[in-house]
């Protein structure tokens, strides 16, 4: 072959190469578009407030719009809001902010597209401050003292429904002191007003509903994974029976086969959120648990959650 031949032959393959790599679409880097953060409860919330400033922060960081898109039945299921996280593409524009039940009840109440659980967490960065409360003139100051109390009266339990892990608890709890609330009952509101009103005689809520009237209650026990701040001298339910150390936390979930450079992209995010002054602020009015908890930790809460939650129904069928 002749050197001009040659020549031609070399400028010929860089530019056949060239077209080629014209040709190829280049791989976007995340994000590039806008994301949603399902949470599958109504606006107001903790977790609806949370995910409101990981979001906010996410489009502040990335330039990218970022929302949250709130969906019905965060609690017992049908976990419709999981259910559009599962369909959807599992690229990180889709992000579950979901509460304990999604991963550890919704694989095994019929929902096709939550079985096997189609997700994995980012992370855990939150935990509800739910307390068992009396009211001040209640004959008992603890929960041995209501256990005693409440073998020899009928007493009352309000709770925000019977599906939701805080009020399975409060009842597995009764059920290992020796005793059954005589009736039980869902509110929309469980507040200083339930107690006065005399509705009921124990409720199941959240401390921060009942923070106005301190001076008028009794807190028995928390239902969270290690005392709440506020009411530092206040056992949680674990501590009182071991085998019920379980609490309702909030995550981020996304689809299993999301890409690990997303995962990091909102991990860092999330993150950086829950460790600031103004999280810290609401964990302080509230009485929430705010951290962070990275997935492999998350995982195993789950992990033990699950072993929790089986133990838990055992009780309650006995």
């Amino acid at each position: 072959m002749s050197k001009l031949s040659k020549l031609c032959s070399i400028a010929l393959g860089v530019c056949l190469s060239g077209t080629v790599l014209l040709s190829t679409p280049a791989v976007a880097e995340y994000p590039e578009k806008p994301v949603s953060f399902v949470v599958p409860w109504p606006p107001g919330d903790l977790e609806d407030v949370l995910t409101r400033m990981i979001a906010d922060e996410f489009q502040a960081t990335h330039d990218v719009a970022a929302a949250v898109v709130n969906k019905p039945g965060g609690g017992g299921g049908p976990f419709p809001g999981a259910v559009e996280v599962a369909k959807a593409p599992a690229d990180g524009y889709t992000v579950g902010s979901f509460i304990i039940a999604v991963p550890t009840i919704g694989p095994n109440i019929g929902i096709p597209e939550l079985n096997p659980n189609p997700f994995e967490p980012i992370g855990n960065f939150l935990t509800y401050p739910f307390v068992i409360v009396a009211g001040k003139d209640a004959p008992y100051d603890d929960v041995d003292g209501l256990a005693e109390h409440a073998k020899k009266n009928e007493l009352a339990l309000g709770h925000f429904g019977a599906p939701l892990i805080p009020t399975k608890v409060t009842m597995a709890l009764a059920k290992s002191k020796g005793f059954e609330f005589a009736s039980d009952a869902a509110f929309d509101a469980l507040d200083c007003n339930t107690l006065a009103s005399g509705d009921v005689d124990v409720m199941n809520t959240t401390l921060q509903l009942v923070l106005p009237c301190m001076d008028d209650v009794k807190i028995l026990a928390s239902i969270t994974n290690k005392r709440i701040a506020i009411t530092p001298d206040v056992p949680t339910v674990a501590e009182l029976v071991p085998e019920l150390n379980v609490a309702l936390w909030n995550g981020l979930f996304v689809h299993k086969d999301t890409p690990a450079d997303v995962r990091e992209t909102l991990a860092a995010i999330a993150k950086k959120v829950v460790e600031s002054d103004k999280a810290k602020q609401l964990a302080k009015d509230t009485g929430a648990l705010i951290y962070w908890q990275d997935a492999e930790a998350a995982q195993k809460q789950i992990d033990e959650d699950i072993v929790a939650l089986e133990v838990m129904g055992k009780m309650l069928e006995e």
